[in-house]
C-alpha cells in the first residue's frame, strides 16, 4: 500500500497555510519536513492545517518539531490547527501539546 500526503498552499493574512491530508508516517514525513523548511526560507509565519490528517507517526512528530525549531529561530510562529483527537492524543502523550501552539481553527 503506497501511503499518499497531500499539501496544498494558501494565504490568509501574515501566515501560508499548509493543508494537509494523508497519513504523516515515515514514508511522507520527509516531504512534509521538506515542505515546511521550504515555506521558512519564504516567510516566517506559517500555520499547518491537520484537519485531514488521521495518523501522525514519530517520523511525523519530528517534522513537526524541526518545523516548529525553525520559526523560533526565524522569530516565526508554526501553528497547528484542525488537528483530530487521535492526532492531539498522540501530540498529547509525547508532551508535544506544551510545546507547539495548536488552535481549534
Amino acid at each position: 500500500m503506497k501511503t499518499v500526503l497531500d499539501i496544498s498552499r494558501d494565504k490568509e493574512d501574515k501566515y501560508t497555510v499548509l493543508s494537509v491530508s494523508g497519513r504523516v508516517d515515515t514514508m511522507t514525513s520527509p516531504e512534509l519536513q521538506n515542505v515546511i523548511l521550504a515555506e521558512f526560507r519564504e516567510d516566517k509565519f506559517l500555520i499547518l492545517d491537520l484537519s485531514g490528517v488521521e495518523y501522525v507517526s514519530s517520523a511525523g512528530l519530528r517534522a513537526l518539531l524541526i518545523g516548529h525549531k525553525t520559526a523560533v529561530s526565524k522569530d516565526g510562529e508554526m501553528i497547528l490547527r484542525g488537528v483530530n483527537p487521535g492526532v492531539m492524543s498522540v501530540l498529547d502523550s509525547v508532551g508535544f501539546t506544551a510545546i507547539l501552539t495548536i488552535r481549534s481553527s
